[in-house]
């Protein structure tokens, strides 16, 4: 008989859970029946939070479970892999919270453990879902801004709280693999091919020996697509696609709100203020309820994923490039691709 719904466990208590965990279990075809921690007391601690009703002592005892068919992993980036390939080994699909590896040779193991398991592995980048953006590549499709020259945006937050896992080396922090990731991916989507080589500025924090602040140019052949990330500035966050006939403009890109609509600026004016503007309202929506419910139905259904493991090593190569760059100091193309 075949299942009408995915059965979802929560690897891990990270804050972002607060934001994944009840949209995911409210959205369509999905249940979240438990939360696993290392503490039984912490674990228990979660499930009372978002009123779940099993709470895992252990990672293996969710992963144990014979109902559960998915699990979301929150955990630290730099035990993604280990836990990713461990879950599907156990006969789960797995959602996983970006960046997914620290580098493409790591995505290429997850590559490898999917294709052994036949288990879904996908990374949780919930913007690549969420109707707003699917809406920018159906607007620059039509030809709404003419033909796309170049793509440029920002994201930036301030946290320089130690003991958060953001400013740990160690634990895989650092700004470009927490958020200078997101500008990578929504250019590549976008723009519908791969960079051929990148360019980068970058500066560590003197204390935590993590990437606080960087500037970031692709060359997409036709296409330049600029930005810059901060984990040390004021909050902020936007992306504009520049073409011959005007520009669209994301006013809110990877924190879209979920109790308002999103907005797109699609403008044909000029700095002499000639042209018209007309702003684009997108349905109200929660993305990672959306990110949830299509990773659900691509299980349910067998139908391909909304964005394959192949496309997270082409963003980790892209990542890794600019790391080279950042190094180097010079152009650096992208291995692999």
């Amino acid at each position: 008989m075949a299942k009408d719904e995915i059965v979802w466990g929560i690897l891990g208590t990270a804050k972002i859970n607060d934001k994944v965990v009840l949209p995911m279990h409210s959205a369509p075809k999905c249940r979240v029946k438990g939360i696993a921690s290392r503490s039984q007391a912490k674990a228990q601690e979660a499930a009372n939070k978002y009123g779940l009703t099993v709470a895992y002592g252990s990672y293996e005892a969710l992963l144990e479970d014979p109902e559960i068919d998915a699990v979301y992993i929150s955990l630290p980036n730099h035990i993604h892999v280990e836990w990713t390939i461990k879950a599907v080994e156990a006969g789960k699909h797995v959602l996983c919270e970006k960046p997914i590896g620290l580098d493409a040779q790591q995505v290429e193991q997850l590559i490898a453990a999917r294709d052994k398991s036949g288990r879904y592995i996908q990374e949780a980048f919930m913007v690549r879902t969420h109707p707003q953006w699917l809406k920018v590549r159906t607007l620059i499709d039509e030809g709404a801004i003419g033909e796309l020259r170049a793509v440029t945006g920002g994201f930036t937050y301030n946290n320089t709280n130690p003991d958060n896992i953001r400013n740990q080396s160690e634990l895989g922090g650092g700004g470009l693999l927490d958020i200078g990731c997101y500008p990578i991916t929504t250019s590549r989507s976008i723009i519908g091919r791969e960079p051929k080589r990148v360019v980068a500025l970058m500066e560590q924090d003197p204390v935590f020996r993590v990437d606080r602040l960087g500037s970031v140019l692709m060359d997409f052949g036709g296409v330049q697509a600029s930005f810059f990330y901060s984990t040390q500035t004021h909050p902020y966050q936007r992306m504009q696609f520049h073409g011959t006939e005007g520009r669209i403009e994301v006013e809110i890109p990877f924190n879209a709100p979920n109790d308002k609509p999103a907005r797109l600026l699609v403008s044909e004016s000029t700095s002499a203020g000639v042209g018209s503007d007309r702003w684009l309202e997108i349905q109200v929506c929660d993305q990672y309820g959306v990110a949830a419910a299509t990773f659900a139905e691509a299980v349910l259904s067998g139908s391909p994923q909304a964005i394959p493991l192949e496309d997270a090593r082409a963003n980790m190569r892209v990542i890794d490039a600019v790391f080279r760059s950042a190094r180097s100091g010079a152009w650096e193309g992208i291995q692999g691709s």
